[in-house]
């Protein structure tokens, strides 16, 4: 058996303030100067507290006046009209004190019926303030669901703009990459050409050694150039990558702080301008050289 959560001195010193305040003393109201317990109880607990100050007083029972003794005594034997009559007001006596005790059953009745009345106003106050409680607790979970759908609407927006910064990060590393080809692919074709002038310059005459000799050269510094050129754009791409790289770590931070993200995307469209810029800057220096390079094989068709 669970015990009880509240003494019974408690409860009985519950009441007794209850009484002090003019107020009823029902359950309801013992469980909330207490602060709780089961109210049948409590109220059963103050009933027996009440009981116990109360000096139970047996109702005599009834008996006959010695004059009814006497003369039920005299004429006993001769009179049973006489025993008849005394019947009828024995009786009538005993109807009296039944009568009283029914008024004694209804005015207990109707005090368990005040008593009960009493209990369910309590009840019913109990049930408003929980109530109350439940609305305005409805009312925070629904300025709670209300926080949680702004913040996913500012998630979702930040994780579009990073997938957007992402993309245009991924195009611009796709046409540094296409011209690194195409560089490569020029400059191959080049020493190929080279190599064809190399090899039919060793065919020629004696006398046309020393313009092989200073085409040669000029080649040498050509090619040295475009070495050169080669070793800055492969600078200029791990720079490239490095400065991606770094433009995606501050991506990442933008998940959590939207003026960063926004700052990193602007960084990041000024890096892309800039490789854009020297993207264009090869390709010149590419041109000019295969320029200088069809120059040089046209000065050596005219010295043959």
């Amino acid at each position: 058996m669970r015990p009880a959560e509240f003494s019974p001195e408690s409860i009985i010193q519950a009441g007794q303030d209850l009484q002090a305040a003019g107020r009823n003393v029902t359950g309801f109201a013992i469980r909330q100067r207490v602060g709780g317990g089961n109210p049948n109880r409590l109220k059963q607990v103050w009933d027996e507290f009440v009981a116990s100050k109360s000096v139970t007083e047996a109702e005599p029972v009834a008996e006959l006046p010695v004059e009814v003794a006497e003369v039920v005594s005299a004429v006993s034997k001769a009179l049973t009209e006489r025993i008849a009559a005394l019947a009828v007001e024995l009786n009538d006596k005993a109807v009296k004190a039944a009568e009283r005790r029914v008024a004694e059953v209804l005015r207990a009745a109707g005090e368990q019926r005040e008593q009960a009345e009493r209990e369910l106003a309590d009840a019913s106050q109990t049930v408003e303030d929980l109530e109350d409680k439940l609305d305005q607790a409805a009312t925070e979970a629904e300025g709670l669901k209300k926080q949680l759908a702004d913040a996913l609407t500012v998630s979702q927006a930040q994780a579009v703009e990073l997938a957007q910064v992402r993309e245009r990060l991924t195009a611009a590393e796709q046409s540094a990459k296409a011209a690194s080809e195409q560089h490569a692919a020029a400059m191959l074709q080049a020493t190929s050409s080279i190599e064809s002038e190399r090899v039919r310059h060793q065919q020629e005459a004696e006398r046309l050694r020393s313009v092989i000799e200073q085409n040669r050269s000029e080649l040498a510094a050509v090619k040295a150039k475009a070495d050169a050129d080669q070793a800055q754009y492969a600078e200029q791409k791990k720079i490239a990558a490095d400065e991606a790289s770094r433009a995606a770590d501050r991506l990442n931070r933008a998940e959590t702080e939207r003026e960063e993200a926004r700052q990193g995307a602007s960084l990041a469209r000024e890096e892309l301008a800039n490789l854009r810029g020297q993207l264009a800057a090869i390709e010149s220096q590419r041109a000019e050289l295969v320029q200088a390079l069809a120059g040089k094989s046209s000065s050596s068709a005219k010295g043959e």
